[in-house]
């Protein structure tokens, strides 16, 4: 709960912490872009963190957190026919490194489960290497994977019916 806590403490810090300029730091929405069947994950390999990482971005002063993260979710994807959860699936502070003329500075994400219910043929944004999905159950197995991911992927397949 202290997680919550630096959130909340964060948000009533000023007005301006769901704007990029914010230099401490500031919100972004990430998406848990899940296929169809519940199954799998759309990842990107971002091109400035060089890592494979679920969806998302700034909110860009938008304080409707769902709202950045379906744009996000449109915008790096190219899918369309998303539909997002209301409720906030995950949250998450990590720290930014200097990039270029960028300070280093926090990222107080806010992450929400988006569904694909249309097609998933997905287009790669110039924001990424690269797209692709993942089996969620793997991605606990993969040694690679981000600890931010296995935690989601955790919390995604218990909420999940047993199959059979």
């Amino acid at each position: 709960m202290a997680e919550v806590s630096l959130f909340r403490d964060f948000l009533a810090s000023a007005g301006t912490v769901f704007e990029r300029s914010h230099a401490p730091g500031h919100f972004t929405a990430s998406c848990w872009l899940v296929s169809g069947d519940g199954q799998r994950l759309l990842m990107t390999h971002h091109r400035k963190l060089e890592r494979w990482l679920q969806l998302g971005g700034h909110c860009d002063g938008d304080r409707h957190a769902q709202r950045a993260a379906l744009r996000e979710a449109e915008e790096e994807s190219g899918l369309s026919d998303l539909r997002v959860e209301p409720a906030l699936f995950d949250i998450d502070r990590h720290r930014i490194p200097a990039h270029g003329s960028e300070a280093a500075h926090w990222h107080y994400d806010l992450r929400f489960v988006i569904r694909a219910t249309g097609s998933e043929a997905f287009v790669v944004s110039d924001e990424s290497h690269d797209l692709a999905w993942r089996d969620i159950a793997g991605l606990l197995e993969a040694q690679e994977t981000e600890s931010g991911i296995r935690r989601m992927a955790s919390k995604w397949l218990a909420r999940q019916p047993p199959s059979g």
